[in-house]
């Protein structure tokens, strides 16, 4: 009776290896499962960057308005007849030119940085209604 017990034990403990360490065993459907949530949310989120790219070039392909957005904010171009004006805080360095790049406009025109007064005071002396001291000295 004891070596029926002992087998039955043996063929008990080869039985579970399989079911938790082999090939199709939970531990390893517990990893898979793991790596596969992981791979459904990069999937997702690559959904989405296609996506946002879809839209942009089917503005790009639509018309004018998202060219322009782009030429205007990421090459700093302008319109004929446009004037481009940068307010800068008057306590602020200047902003760093990107590496490579020249002094010039879209146009090959120098640029010349404009300093720009917040609140800017009349220089010119203001009228008084009535009688000047010039007119009091007349008269």
């Amino acid at each position: 009776m004891r070596l029926v017990t002992v087998v039955l034990i043996i063929l008990l403990a080869l039985i579970q290896y399989p079911l938790w360490w082999g090939h199709g065993g939970w531990l390893r459907v517990h990893e898979l499962q793991g790596e596969l949530a992981k791979q459904q949310k990069q999937n997702d989120d690559e959904k989405l960057r296609n996506e946002r790219i879809a839209g942009e070039v089917q503005d790009l392909q639509n018309g004018t308005a998202a060219v322009e957005e782009r030429a205007r904010y990421e090459m700093g171009m302008v319109k004929d007849g446009e004037v481009f004006v940068q307010f800068v805080s008057p306590n602020q360095p200047l902003p760093a030119t990107p590496a490579g790049s020249s002094n010039t406009s879209t146009r090959g025109e120098m640029s010349t940085p404009v300093k720009v007064v917040p609140n800017p005071v009349s220089r010119v002396p203001e009228k008084r209604h009535g009688h000047s001291r010039e007119a009091k000295k007349a008269g």
